[in-house]
């Protein structure tokens, strides 16, 4: 099995029917290219930066460690969408955005898209890598030559078999954005506990709690296991916060059985700044169609 590191890789190819995604969803870097983004805000304080324009993932995660400023993020405007649809041909557009549950995005990009008759806009139910393997499917069909309404067709039905699972180093920046209490974090922090964390229709849930790495990767591979296992001709993506990837490569090594059965290499990525924002750095997730 061959673990690759999608951040310094790209290819290109021809689409016929135009693809917009909001930064949320976090992409395999082969495929960047392929699509236009609607980057959402984040501030640290006063200072605010465009997602993945302005702010880079690394420089993100440098000062989400370093700041005592915790950031906060906002979402993506009608008009930032109206920027991107104007470049849109013929062909058509489908809009792929973060769960509507999680953001107001989505109902941006709907408003946007009032004054064309062209233009979709699906609802991903999912974030970062739940969104990214959503965009990528979405490039697969397109590639196919399916119309942007044929596509969304089948994006309706196949996002509901989206899986993404995730194990969050520490609960203090949940604590930061509100997400939990005080006292739930400081006593998570005593006890090692890192919680596993999923999408469940579009809003974030806790599946379980574990008591350190190794436990939390044993979770993770048994919610795999719950949903039914791996559906390997479509997408699969993995992901990590924060400046180093060591604990995803242990979390790949732990659960190799189950890669090893449908994956000649395992694709991974940095998830963005949005969602890092409350996860914090040395979370580790993955996404995938079940079965």
């Amino acid at each position: 099995m061959f673990v690759k590191n999608t951040a310094n890789n790209l290819w290109e190819c021809y689409m016929k029917t135009r693809i917009i995604v909001d930064s949320t969803s976090d992409l395999a870097s082969e495929i960047k290219g392929q699509v236009s983004v609607v980057p959402l805000t984040v501030s640290f304080g006063e200072k605010e930066y465009a997602d993945g324009v302005t702010i880079d993932h690394k420089t993100f995660y440098e000062m989400l460690i370093e700041s005592n400023v915790h950031p906060t993020t906002s979402q993506a405007t009608p008009d930032a969408f109206v920027q991107e649809y104007k470049k849109v041909g013929d062909e058509g557009a489908v809009v792929i955005t973060v769960s509507s549950k999680l953001s107001g995005t989505y109902q941006s990009a709907v408003i946007a898209a009032n004054d064309y008759n062209n233009i979709y806009v699906v609802d991903s139910g999912s974030v970062t890598i739940g969104g990214g393997i959503l965009v990528e499917r979405a490039l697969q069909l397109s590639n196919e030559g399916l119309s942007a309404q044929e596509i969304v067709s089948h994006l309706e039905e196949e996002k509901k078999k989206i899986v993404i699972v995730a194990l969050v180093d520490t609960l203090e920046y949940l604590k930061r954005g509100g997400r939990v209490s005080k006292t739930v974090a400081f006593a998570g922090a005593v006890l090692n506990i890192k919680p596993v964390l999923s999408v469940v229709d579009g809003e974030i849930e806790i599946l379980g709690k574990a008591r350190g790495s190794k436990m939390g990767n044993n979770l993770l591979v048994q919610e795999i296991e719950k949903a039914g296992g791996v559906d390997f001709t479509k997408p699969v993506l993995l992901g990590y916060t924060g400046l180093s990837d060591d604990l995803l490569l242990k979390y790949i090594e732990d659960s190799r059985n189950i890669w090893d059965k449908g994956l000649k290499e395992v694709r991974y990525t940095t998830v963005g700044s949005v969602i890092g924002t409350h996860a914090g750095p040395g979370a580790v997730a993955v996404a995938f169609f079940k079965n």
